[in-house]
């Protein structure tokens, strides 16, 4: 296991982590989530040896590889495909060295090395993580630097995915990917044979790729199982648990203190005064849980409904070079209500879509009518750079609100999110998540018809992200997304439009016929093969190939056995946990106070045994699918 030991780190004496403790399975896929700022990347490069903490300690398996994204980009004249390989170290050492031993031991001893590691087959790994990364056959071929910042990032994430280390650490992996990165990488990581440690904000992934979520708050980390929604109502049970647990002992506080102001001047009550003394000073207290408040994100609606269509293209084409146009045969139209998602990998035009319809592209062919009685609040994620760095959340105010008196101009700061705290602070000061809050606040401040969002959840995390949503459903101009988070493409999307093949044209399916297509076309060619294209004794060995699959299935059945046994008997715990805090928190258990006190012992019993149970639980799934992938290999 990962173990995470009473670990303590502070920054200028605040506490980032406090006496936090957690264990991980090996093999485990893990979501490590908190609040922005809540120390998530610190507690990576901890694990990682990059920092080291003021007390406790972090044990790694014996032997384990540490795996995690280059801070910085490849670049050079190789290729992808040769970069990527060139960082396996042992793999391209043993290969030089057999290029020039003459010793026959050595020569089998090398060679029997590379059949160990697999190195024979890295090339095809190689090119089909590159593929699902967005890299066909030719842009594999290409040299890193003819790549821009961002595909460069995809590559070595590609190249720590291929060296397949014991624990892989990702911190927001998905910013560097479309939409289409992002469900191949949920695909790949589910079945990943090591151990995940996953910081992301992206709900579906969390939920698809993580079998446990690991959650830091206030310095402490809990680990819960299931994906994210299981977390989010685990977590919110436990909350109203507390919150009721805390109300009865409040009561229970009072009517003490009731009884000790009442009586302890009094000699004939003064003993049992003082014994409820004793018993006040033994009662722990139940911290009160404070929900951090996410500030809600407004998106005023426009103040005149226009007739639709908003927008109507008419065999426009549109690029920056009326010879080599990026989308042609462009005939859409765009009424006041839509909420329009593009789908298409990176490269495909999306961007230029977005500026042709946000009036920042003129048409090169055809007609864009409407577009010059409609306002568009364009979003878009490099514009976060665009901020002034000395300028202040409040200057932006003014300039916008010139008229305004300070509090008004305070107050419309207060609906965006900055207090007082933060309306005064440098933008070079804001985190990621507040700059795109400002941001989202400015592009939509004059209230337009049609809002353009490419990409607005990069640095909001789970809460923000929920709080976008709201404010794209109440507010009542058209919008037009372009975003890597399925969640948000689902929870507010109608209409699906595709950009690919030079042209944009509506979509039929929904996001998982998306999915499935898309990992199709993204496997390696042997998996591509229809069944027509199969060799004749291929389609001639289905029976043999059931038969197997039959045999895999009877040899998992024992550990599938095993596993949903414990998760019956973590639910059986779980219930009668719920039942006995029913009981507990019922006022008048507590006149039986020998019944109290079994119901409470039972109670801390249960729990102790529901805790070891769902560790079996945790191991016999993790044992599961470990066999489950070694039958499918």
């Amino acid at each position: 296991m990962l173990h995470i030991n009473d670990l303590t780190y502070r920054i200028e004496g605040k506490p980032i982590l406090e006496e936090a403790t957690a264990a991980i399975p090996e093999g485990h896929k893990v979501g490590l989530v908190g609040r922005n700022g809540a120390g998530k990347s610190t507690l990576l490069k901890l694990i990682a040896g990059d920092i080291h903490p003021d007390q406790g300690g972090i044990t790694l398996p014996r032997g384990a590889r540490i795996g995690r994204i280059a801070q910085e980009a490849p670049g050079g004249d190789d290729s992808l495909i040769d970069w990527v390989l060139s960082t396996d170290l042992e793999r391209a050492s043993l290969l030089a060295e057999a290029e020039t031993a003459t010793d026959p031991h050595r020569i089998a001893e090398i060679q029997i090395r590379l059949s160990d590691i697999h190195a024979h087959a890295a090339p095809a790994r190689a090119a089909s993580i590159l593929a699902g990364l967005g890299f066909d056959e030719e842009a594999q071929r290409r040299s890193c630097a003819s790549f821009s910042g961002g595909w460069r990032m995809r590559v070595a994430l590609g190249s720590v995915l291929f060296l397949e280390p014991d624990i892989l650490l990702l911190d927001e992996p998905t910013n560097y990917l479309d939409l289409e990165g992002t469900l191949w990488l949920e695909s790949y990581l589910k079945t990943y044979p090591h151990t995940v440690l996953l910081v992301s904000h992206d709900r579906d992934l969390l939920n698809r790729a993580a079998a446990a979520i690991l959650h830091l708050d206030k310095g402490k980390l809990t680990l819960y199982a299931g994906g994210y929604d299981d977390f989010e109502e685990t977590r919110r049970a436990r909350q109203r648990l507390e919150l009721k647990l805390k109300k009865k002992q409040d009561d229970e506080r009072r009517r003490i203190q009731a009884f000790i102001d009442r009586f302890k001047a009094k000699a004939t009550k003064a003993k049992q005064a003082q014994s409820r003394v004793k018993a006040l000073a033994k009662m722990q207290p139940i911290a009160s849980h404070v929900e951090d408040r996410v500030a809600p994100i407004a998106l005023p609606s426009p103040e005149k409904t226009l007739a639709s269509p908003l927008l109507r293209l008419e065999k426009a084409s549109a690029g920056y070079d009326p010879a080599t146009p990026i989308l042609t045969g462009l005939d859409l139209r765009i009424d006041q209500d839509d909420r329009i998602a593009l789908l298409g990998a990176n490269g495909n035009g999306k961007s230029t879509f977005a500026k042709l319809i946000g009036g920042k592209l003129a048409p090169l062919t055809g007609n864009v009518y409407g577009a010059n009685r409609v306002t568009v609040g364009y979003f878009a994620q490099h514009q976060l750079d665009e901020l002034n760095p000395l300028s202040t959340p409040f200057d932006y105010v003014v300039k916008l609100m010139p008229e305004a008196t300070e509090a008004q101009r305070r107050t419309r700061l207060g609906t965006w999110g900055f207090g007082a705290d933060k309306a005064d602070t440098k933008c070079s000061n804001l985190s990621g998540g507040e700059k795109a809050r400002l941001l989202l606040a400015l592009t939509a401040f004059h209230a337009p018809h049609l809002l353009i969002l490419d990409e607005p959840t990069n640095h909001l995390d789970v809460d923000s992200r929920e709080a976008l949503i709201h404010a794209i459903a109440e507010y009542e101009g058209a919008v037009i997304l372009i975003s890597h988070d399925r969640h948000l493409v689902e929870a507010t999307a109608d209409r699906l439009w595709i950009v690919a093949g030079g042209t944009v044209r509506s979509y039929d399916g929904d996001m998982e016929s998306y999915r499935t297509e898309l990992l199709q076309t993204r496997a390696p060619k042997a998996e591509r093969r229809s069944n027509g294209d199969a060799p004749a004794d291929a389609r001639a060995s289905r029976a043999d190939q059931r038969k197997a699959a039959a045999g895999r299935r009877a040899e998992l059945a024992p550990l599938k056995k095993t596993m949903q046994t414990a998760e019956k008997t973590v639910e059986k715990l779980a219930a009668e946990l719920a039942r006995l805090d029913a009981q507990l928190a019922a006022p008048d258990l507590y006149a039986d106070a020998a019944k109290a006190t079994r119901v409470s012992q039972e109670r801390g019993l249960t729990a102790k045994r529901l805790a070891e149970v769902e560790e079996a639980w945790l191991a016999a799934t993790s044992a599961y699918e470990d066999a489950e992938q070694d039958a499918t290999a």
